[in-house]
C-alpha cells in the first residue's frame, strides 16, 4: 500500500496562537504521528505543555499507539478525536462517497479510512478544548463542512439533526442525512447518537438523542442524574431537557466554552494519566494525578471522592478514564472538569468499571469507599459530610425525577429505581452517625 503522509499547523484557544506541527503516517496497516513545538511557543512566558507526553522541547516527537485501542496521536490530540458515534458516522460518509465516485466514474477516496481521517473528521468549531487545527498552506481552520454553512446547527434545528441520526442508527441513511451530520460530532460520549448545537443563548452544546434500541427514557436518566449530582454538591455540566417533536433530548452545555466562545484546553483523565485503554484503572490512580497536577489538589481530591461515592450509589458502571477530565487553569496547572456522561443504570449491579485501587479491584462497596477516603486527604467528619450530602440527594431522586426538569412518568420511575434503591444505599445510611 502507498505511504500516505499529511501535517496541520496546531494552534490554540479562539485567538489561535500558534503551538506547533503534527504530521501523520501511514504505510499499510503502520499508523505513527510526530509533533514540533513552535520555536515562539516555547519561549512564551505562558507556555505549557498541551499533552503529558509532549514536554516543552524542541525537534519532532514521535507516537506511535502502543496497542490497537490507543490512538497513534499524543494524548491531547487523541481527546479531540470523534467518539464512537462520530466515528460511525464518518464511516457512513466515506462508504457513500466510494460508491458515488465508483458509479460517477470519478477518483475513488481511499478504501479504507486513516486515524488522521478520523482527527480531521470534526469540525473546528465543534472539536473538544481549545486545541485547534490549520491547513499549513492557507493558514485556514480545517473545516468539515463543505456547503459554506454553519458547522454547528441551532436548538431549532434538533428536530432535523435526530431524524438524520435515527436514519443512520437504522441503516436507511441518505446522502442528505450524512451530508447535514458531518463534521458536526462530539469526542466525548461513546456510541449513543448525538451532535453538537447551539444553545438559544449562543453558548455551545451537545444534544443527544434517545436510541432506537432503548428499552428506558436514557436521555431523561441522565439529565435526572446530572441534577442529583449537583444537588449532591457535585461540579457537573449544565443540563436540561428540550422537547423535539414529543421526544425528550438532552441538552448538555459544554463546560469547555466561556463567554464569548473562549475555549478552554482539557484533557480526560485517562490522557493526563497516559493510561493505555487496554488496561483497568483506579480512583486512586486519578488521585495521585490530581495530586501530581492540580492547581488545587485538596479541593479536587474531596470533589473525586464525592463523585466516587455518588456514581456507586446510582449505578453508574460507566465511569471509565474518559469520562473524567480536566480544564487548564494556567501554567501547566489543571483542575477537575465538571462531571459529566453521568448515568443511572438499573439493570446493572453496583460495581464500577473504575477500581477503587489496584489491590482491591472494581469498586462495588460503600463500605470499601469509605475505609479508603484518607488516600483522598479526608478526615472523618469531612467523609460523613460529604456521605450524608450525597445519600440525601439521591433519597429525593423520584421527586427530581418528576420535576419539570426531567419530566418522567410513572412508568420512568419503575424503570429507574434500581438504579437508586439497592442495598448500597441502604448500608451507606447506617454508616452516618
Amino acid at each position: 500500500m502507498a505511504l500516505t503522509q499529511k501535517k496541520v499547523d496546531v494552534a490554540l484557544g479562539q485567538s489561535a496562537i500558534p503551538v506547533g506541527e503534527l504530521a501523520f503516517a501511514k504505510d499499510g496497516r503502520r499508523e505513527h504521528s510526530t509533533f514540533a513545538y513552535d520555536a515562539a511557543w516555547l519561549s512564551n512566558a505562558a507556555s505549557f505543555a498541551i499533552s503529558p507526553d509532549l514536554p516543552l522541547v524542541g525537534g519532532n516527537q514521535f507516537r506511535k499507539a502502543p496497542s490497537k485501542e490507543d490512538s497513534a496521536f499524543h494524548f491531547a490530540f487523541a481527546d479531540t478525536e470523534p467518539d464512537g458515534w462520530g466515528c460511525r458516522v464518518i464511516a457512513r460518509d466515506h462508504a457513500r462517497r466510494r460508491k458515488a465516485a465508483q458509479q460517477n466514474g470519478k477518483p475513488l477516496p481511499n478504501a479504507e479510512l486513516s486515524e488522521m481521517d478520523y482527527l480531521l473528521g470534526v469540525d473546528d468549531m465543534s472539536r473538544i478544548g481549545a486545541i485547534r487545527l490549520l491547513n499549513p498552506d492557507t493558514g485556514a481552520f480545517l473545516r468539515v463542512i463543505e456547503d459554506g454553512g454553519r458547522g454547528t446547527p441551532p436548538l431549532l434545528e434538533l428536530a432535523h439533526l435526530m431524524a438524520a441520526s435515527r436514519a443512520v442508527e437504522m441503516n436507511k441513511e441518505t446522502e442528505a442525512d450524512l451530508r447535514y451530520l458531518r463534521g458536526r460530532g462530539t469526542s466525548v460520549g461513546g456510541m449513543r447518537p448525538k451532535c453538537t448545537v447551539v444553545d438559544e443563548d449562543g453558548h455551545l452544546a451537545i444534544g443527544k438523542f434517545p436510541s432506537v434500541n432503548d428499552d428506558r427514557s436514557v436521555t431523561r436518566g441522565e439529565v435526572l442524574a446530572l441534577h442529583l449530582a449537583a444537588a449532591a454538591g457535585i461540579s457537573v455540566a449544565d443540563s436540561r431537557i428540550v422537547m423535539s417533536e414529543d421526544t425528550p433530548v438532552a441538552l448538555i452545555r459544554r463546560f469547555d466554552r466561556v463567554e464569548g466562545g473562549s475555549r478552554i484546553p482539557y484533557l480526560s483523565a485517562g490522557s493526563m494519566m497516559q493510561a493505555s485503554r487496554q488496561e483497568d484503572h483506579a480512583y486512586t490512580q486519578i488521585a495521585d494525578t490530581i495530586i501530581a497536577n492540580s492547581v488545587n489538589p485538596g479541593q479536587d481530591l474531596q470533589e473525586l471522592w464525592r463523585r466516587l461515592v455518588f456514581n456507586l450509589l446510582i449505578t453508574n458502571v460507566d465511569d471509565h478514564v474518559q469520562n473524567h477530565g480536566f480544564l487548564h487553569v494556567e501554567h501547566g496547572q489543571w483542575r477537575l472538569a465538571p462531571a459529566f456522561d453521568i448515568n443511572p443504570f438499573p439493570d446493572k449491579d453496583q460495581e464500577l468499571k473504575l477500581w477503587l485501587d489496584e489491590a482491591y479491584g472494581p469498586v462495588d462497596s460503600i463500605k470499601a469507599v469509605v475505609s479508603m477516603a484518607g488516600y483522598f486527604r479526608l478526615d472523618a467528619a469531612t467523609v460523613q459530610r460529604i456521605l450524608g450530602e450525597v445519600c440525601a440527594a439521591i433519597g429525593n431522586w423520584a421527586s427530581v425525577a418528576m420535576s419539570a426538569a426531567v419530566g418522567m412518568s410513572g412508568r420512568d420511575l419503575e424503570d429507574f429505581a434500581p438504579a437508586f434503591e439497592h442495598e448500597q444505599i441502604r448500608i451507606a445510611r447506617t454508616l452516618l452517625k
